[in-house]
């Protein structure tokens, strides 16, 4: 975590990155990490490439990727990643800093950062969505993790004014909060914030200005948004991404550059905005696809495509 506060004005793409990989040398890593930090200072290097690990929890029951983090641990490891973004739920376990940490260390993969997500749009449930926030936020800057990719969920229609500005409220606060601990939240999408011509996002922005962005560029992609489009319309806020790739129907492949995004353009996309925080893939698979490898391979598959076509 960071040694020192630091504003959501006051810290730039430069300093997510320059920030986040001190953190992980954090919060009782004792050096294990080491070649985080020495993967920060190549000045090759300007971007973070970590994995996500929805495709393991879409086959969990519940969803739930604790009985298997080792796995994906050592699969994220062999695949070359430079770190991990956990799914909240797997830091909600009493002991989840402990296991989740001797992880880290045993397979020297360190915790860039979680996904969260919930109906912040629902009054009703601010103070349960919260109590989990602050809990989660607060185990994560144990483990070094520094990015917090919030999702505001879905109403199923586009939202009121009176739900926007619910959801709004929630964000201040969750906000603040993991501003205390050294977090920066990032507002991640699905297609349901993306719809209606941003109707979602444009209504957070409208009510949080300055609030940083996490895109998932597939998810752009599937709600008829060109991510080439929206990364230069939101460059200066954006300090995440979420990548994969999909055929001309939107169909999910089995692994990066298996599918028909273009991605050459993304990258030039990335340098116009001097794109320098965090990019974790995540892979999705249709139900019914067939898989023809290991998922560990897949992974690694994709991160060979991000270095060969995204330069990092």
């Amino acid at each position: 975590m960071f040694t020192d506060e630091v504003s959501r004005e006051s810290l730039s793409r430069r300093d997510l990155l320059r920030h986040a990989a001190g953190a992980v040398l954090a919060a009782g890593t004792h050096g294990l990490f080491a070649h985080a930090s020495h993967a920060a200072d190549e000045t090759s290097r300007k971007v973070t490439v970590g994995a996500h690990p929805w495709v393991y929890a879409a086959t969990q029951p519940q969803h739930d990727i604790t009985p298997i983090l080792d796995t994906i641990f050592a699969d994220m490891k062999y695949a070359g990643m430079d770190g991990i973004e956990l799914m909240h739920t797997a830091l909600l376990p009493d002991d989840a800093v402990q296991r989740i940490g001797d992880l880290a260390r045993k397979h020297e993969l360190p915790v860039l950062g979680t996904s969260f997500g919930a109906a912040m749009w629902d009054r009703k449930q601010h103070a349960a969505i919260l109590e989990d926030a602050e809990k989660v936020i607060a185990r994560l800057a144990a483990l070094g993790g520094t990015t917090f990719g919030t999702s505001v969920g879905s109403a199923g229609h586009p939202k009121t004014e009176e739900e926007l500005d619910a959801q709004a409220d929630l964000l201040k606060k969750i906000i603040a909060i993991a501003e205390s601990k050294g977090v920066v939240l990032n507002l991640h999408n699905h297609k349901y914030e993306v719809e209606n011509d941003l109707h979602d996002l444009r209504g957070t922005l409208a009510r949080i200005p300055d609030a940083r962005l996490g895109p998932d560029l597939d998810w752009l992609v599937q709600a008829g948004v060109d991510p080439v489009e929206f990364l230069r319309q939101f460059g200066d806020r954006i300090v995440f991404l979420h990548l994969r790739d999909q055929k001309q129907d939107k169909t999910w492949v089995e692994a990066m550059g298996e599918g028909d995004m273009d991605y050459a353009a993304v990258r030039d996309a990335l340098i116009q905005i001097d794109f320098r925080g965090h990019a974790v893939i995540e892979l999705a698979h249709p139900r019914d696809l067939k898989l023809t490898r290991p998922l560990r391979e897949s992974l690694k598959i994709s991160r060979q495509f991000v270095r060969r076509t995204l330069k990092f």
